[in-house]
C-alpha cells in the first residue's frame, strides 16, 4: 500500500532508470500501468483490502493507545471475553471538530504552498533541480510539466513550526499525537474524498482520456485508479500532490511531536527516538531534494490514481510509516552503545546503497551511458520501444554497479533502512516490526509486478537483462 508501499506510499524507483524493450514494431502498442484484466484472485484482493485495511491501520494506533502497542493482548482480551470490538470501539477517541480545524489548516496550507509559491531553492542550493520539471512520457506519449516545490515546502514547514515551539507558542509541539485517533477520522475522509473525485472525474473529465484505462471491474478501477495523470488546471497534479505533501511533509512533523509527547510524560528523550527521528527525517529529505527524479519512478510513470494512493497517501503513510516514533512514545526504551551505533550503522549503510543506487541510474540516463559507473564506463543492452502513439523511442538497459548486481538494489537498501527503524524499538513487541514485514511483502510484490511489466513491455530485451543480471534484491540468494 502507499506504505507505502511504504506508503511508503514511500518513494521507489523503476527496476532499472534506462531501461527499454522492444518488440515486433508492427504489433500493437504495449501495455503500460496496471492490469489491463482482472482475475478473480485480484479482485478478491482488492475488495479485502478496500473493506479492512482502515480497520488495519485503526488496530495498531488502537493497541497502542489502550493496549501499550501490544498486539496480542487485544485479542486475548476478545478471545477470553474480557472485551468486546464495541467496547475497544467505545474506548477510542472519535471524530472532533478541532481535529477537523487542524486537518483542514494542514492541508490548506500545503495546497498554498504546493500551488502558490513557485520554487527559489533551486536558484540557492547548488546541485538541487526544482521548479518546473518535465515528468515521463506517458502511455499515450505526452510529457507533462510539474512545479517540484517539496523541498522549499518542507522548509517553510519545519522553520514554522520550530518558531511557534521556540516563540510564537500558537499551539502545542504535542498537538499532532494530542489529536492522533480523531486526526485518524479526518485523514480517512479526506482519503475516501479525493478517491471518489479521482474515480468520478475519470468518467466525467478526465484530464487525458487516451491515458485512462477502465477494466470493466468497478471495484478494481476504484481501488488501483482509471486516470493516468488527474489533474485540476494546469498545474494541481492528484498524484505529485498526495504521494508528496501532505503525508510525507508531515512524515518528521509527526515524529517531532511523539519527540515532545516523549519529553513531556517522562522529561526525557531517549536516544531510540532520536535514532528514528534521524534516520527517517534523512529519508524524507532524500525525497525531497530528488523530487524530480522521482517524476521518472514507478508512482508517476506507472501506477494510476486511485484508493491506493489517494487513501493510501492520506491515511496508510502516516499513521503506520511512524508506528516506530508511536510506540517510542508509549515504551521508551534507551538503547545500549553498541546496539544504537548497530542501528545507526545498518541505517546509514542501507541509505547509501539506495542513494547509490539511484544515482547511477540518474547519471547513466543523464548522460545516455556517457558516464563512468565504480570508476569503469558503463555496459547496457541497447533497446527500443513503442508507445501508445505510434512512437517509437530508443533507450538502454545498464548492467553495470549495483545495477549490474541485482535488479532492485534500490529495494535493498531501502529494506536495510527500514529494519534499522524497526530494530531501534528493542524486541519486547511485534508492533514497530510491522513496517520492514510490510515493506519486504511491498518491494517483492513491487519486483515481480515491475518485472511481469517489463516482460511484456521489452520482451526479448528484457531476457538478455535478465540473462546479464539474474538476480532480484539478495545477489546469489533471490
Amino acid at each position: 500500500m502507499t506504505t507505502a508501499d511504504a506508503v511508503r506510499k514511500r518513494h521507489k524507483g523503476s527496476s532499472n532508470g534506462a531501461r527499454a524493450g522492444v518488440k515486433d514494431h508492427a504489433e500493437e502498442p504495449v501495455q503500460w500501468g496496471r492490469a489491463w484484466e482482472v482475475d478473480w484472485f485480484s479482485l478478491t484482493g482488492v475488495i479485502l483490502l478496500l473493506c479492512f485495511a482502515p480497520f488495519i491501520v485503526f488496530f495498531f494506533i488502537m493497541a497502542c493507545d489502550q493496549y501499550q502497542c501490544s498486539i496480542s493482548h487485544p485479542l486475548l482480551d476478545l478471545y477470553n471475553s474480557e472485551a468486546t470490538l464495541l467496547t475497544i470501539w467505545n474506548r477510542a477517541p472519535s471524530f472532533t471538530w478541532a481535529a477537523a480545524k487542524i486537518y483542514a489548516i494542514w492541508v490548506t496550507f500545503q495546497v498554498v504552498l504546493y500551488m502558490c509559491v513557485p520554487d527559489i531553492m533551486h536558484k540557492i542550493l547548488p546541485g538541487y533541480v526544482g521548479g518546473v520539471q518535465e515528468g515521463a512520457r506517458t502511455p499515450a506519449g505526452l510529457i507533462n510539466k510539474y512545479e517540484v516545490n517539496g523541498l522549499q515546502c518542507w522548509i517553510i514547514t519545519h522553520v514554522l513550526w520550530v518558531a511557534n515551539t521556540q516563540y510564537f507558542h500558537w499551539f502545542s509541539p504535542t498537538i499532532i499525537i494530542d489529536n492522533w485517533i480523531p486526526l485518524l477520522w479526518c485523514t480517512n475522509i479526506l482519503g475516501y474524498a479525493v478517491s471518489t473525485l479521482a474515480f468520478i472525474k475519470a468518467y466525467l473529465f478526465p484530464t487525458n482520456p487516451e491515458d485512462c484505462k477502465f477494466t470493466g471491474n468497478i471495484f478494481y478501477n476504484y481501488m488501483m485508479g482509471i486516470e493516468f495523470n488527474p489533474r485540476i488546471g494546469k498545474w494541481f497534479d492528484f498524484k505529485l500532490f498526495f504521494n508528496g505533501r501532505p503525508g510525507i511533509v508531515a512524515w518528521t512533523l509527526i515524529n517531532l511531536s511523539y519527540t515532545a509527547k516523549q519529553q513531556e510524560l517522562y522529561g526525557y528523550v531517549t536516544n531510540s527516538m532520536i535514532l528514528v527521528n534521524v534516520l527517517q527525517a534523512i529519508y524524507v529529505l532524500d525525497f525531497f531534494w530528488n523530487e524530480a527524479w522521482y517524476l521518472k519512478t514507478i508512482d508517476i510513470c506507472h501506477d494510476h490514481f486511485g484508493w491506493y494512493l489517494g487513501w493510501g497517501d492520506c491515511v496508510w503513510l502516516p499513521f503506520l510509516y511512524t508506528l516506530q516514533g508511536l510506540y517510542l512514545v508509549y515504551n521508551p526504551i534507551q538503547l545500549s552503545t553498541p546496539h544504537a551505533a548497530g542501528v545507526l550503522i545498518l541505517g546509514l549503510v542501507g541509505y547509501y546503497i539506495f542513494r547509490s543506487t539511484n544515482h547511477q541510474k540518474d547519471l547513466f540516463r543523464r548522460t545516455e551511458g556517457n558516464c563512468k559507473i565504480w570508476g569503469k564506463k558503463p555496459t547496457f543492452i541497447e533497446c527500443s520501444y513503442r508507445s501508445a502513439d505510434g512512437g517509437i523511442h530508443k533507450s538502454k538497459l545498464m548492467t553495470s554497479g549495483f545495477w549490474g548486481v541485482a535488479r532492485h538494489m534500490n529495494y535493498t537498501g531501502d529494506l536495510m533502512g527500514s529494519l534499522a527503524y524497526c530494530l531501534a524499538c528493542g524486541g519486547k513487541h511485534l508492533l514497530p516490526y510491522f513496517y520492514i514485514v510490510y515493506m519486504t511483502i511491498l518491494l517483492v510484490h513491487r519486483c515481480i509486478r515491475d518485472e511481469h511489466r517489463c516482460s511484456n513491455k521489452y520482451s526479448k530485451d528484457w531476457v538478455r537483462y535478465t540473462a546479464a543480471v539474474p538476480y532480484r534484491l539478495l545477489p546469489n540468494i533471490f
